[in-house]
């Protein structure tokens, strides 16, 4: 149960990203160029559209679309630890469209866990969001800690760094 409802925040902060991209796709671009990667006008919406449709697949179908969350939090994790390592001067990671979140270790470190989770997810053959069936009310309450958890993860991965930095 704790392994679905982490992919369950994994994949819905996965939308919530996918969609920031979409909305302003300039702090993405900017990461991009810093890195060196890729960066043309089309590639931060084109990531933000597959992480839309990689949160929402995996969550519904389960299996394969789950090893697609993976996929794409082994290669945050990549991306964040090059920036780390390289010591690369970026203001933003650019996961969240916003201008002041820098990629940080405790960024890594819940992208390799979200990696995991959705890789367990995908192994266990049964779609995560049946999950929703086996809980009382339809599943409101839990979808409601869902999302208390996804605001959580949200402002450690971008106010937590911000705040950190102001303290120094």
């Amino acid at each position: 149960m704790v392994l679905e409802a982490w992919f369950f925040i994994a994949a819905a902060l996965l939308v919530v990203s996918g969609g920031a991209k979409l909305w302003d796709p300039a702090p993405t671009r900017g990461a991009l160029q810093a890195s060196g990667l890729p960066s043309g006008a089309w590639t931060a919406p084109t990531l933000g559209i597959v992480e839309i449709v990689a949160g929402i697949a995996g969550t519904v179908l389960g299996g394969v679309a789950s090893f697609g969350v993976a996929a794409i939090y082994l290669a945050f994790a990549g991306f964040v630890a090059y920036a780390l390592v390289r010591k690369i001067p970026i203001q933003s990671c650019g996961c969240f469209g916003k201008a002041d979140t820098p990629p940080s270790w405790l960024h890594l470190g819940f992208n390799v866990l979200s990696a995991a989770a959705a890789s367990g997810v995908a192994l266990s053959r049964r779609p995560p969001v049946d999950v929703l069936g086996d809980q009382p009310l339809w599943g409101i309450p839990y979808l409601g800690f869902v999302a208390l958890g996804v605001w959580t993860v949200y402002l450690l991965l971008t106010e937590l760094p911000r705040l950190r930095e102001a303290a120094r």
